[in-house]
């Protein structure tokens, strides 16, 4: 996303960030995924990488409050 946000609540520009998720080696950039869970004895949930969203949270500086996107890379990002 490369367009402002505004806060619905407030009216002022939020600014980019996202949310990371700690993992055993980590922290890594929340994704999102289609469909329900399924889970893995090995991994945990069973996941094909090509089909993860990263998520970007913009986080409005004058009252805090959160809103996340789900928007694919495009080949510009990569």
């Amino acid at each position: 996303m490369n367009e402002p946000v505004e806060c619905i609540r407030c009216h002022t520009r939020m600014e980019v960030g996202y949310v990371p998720d700690g993992t055993h080696s980590g922290f890594q950039r929340q994704s999102w995924f289609p469909g329900e869970p399924k889970p893995s004895f090995w991994m945990g949930l069973k996941l094909k990488a090509d089909q993860l969203v990263p998520v970007t949270t913009f986080r409005c500086p004058k009252c805090g409050y959160l809103e996340s996107y789900g928007v694919p890379p495009t080949a510009r990002d990569r």
